[in-house]
């Protein structure tokens, strides 16, 4: 049986200020406008946790910021 550990990191507004992530009351989310040094931010963060052996299970986006979920096997 494979063991999984699990990681969520924050990110706040300040960095993704031209990303704009809305919800309709139908429940259909997109994502309306998308800076190119935004989908750069991203990249990196994504990067950066695949280096470091995790895999992104989802990103959540909010006025705040940013919650990005990461799962990775636990090397028993």
């Amino acid at each position: 049986m494979e063991l999984f550990e699990y990681r969520v990191t924050s990110h706040p507004a300040e960095a993704f200020r031209e990303i704009v992530y809305f919800c309709s009351q139908e429940g259909r989310c997109d994502l309306e406008v998308i800076a190119s040094d935004q989908i750069k931010k991203m990249e990196s963060i994504l990067n950066e946790g695949g280096r470091e052996g995790w895999e992104l299970v989802q990103a959540a986006f909010g006025k705040d910021g940013v919650l990005v979920f990461w799962k990775r096997l636990l090397k028993v």
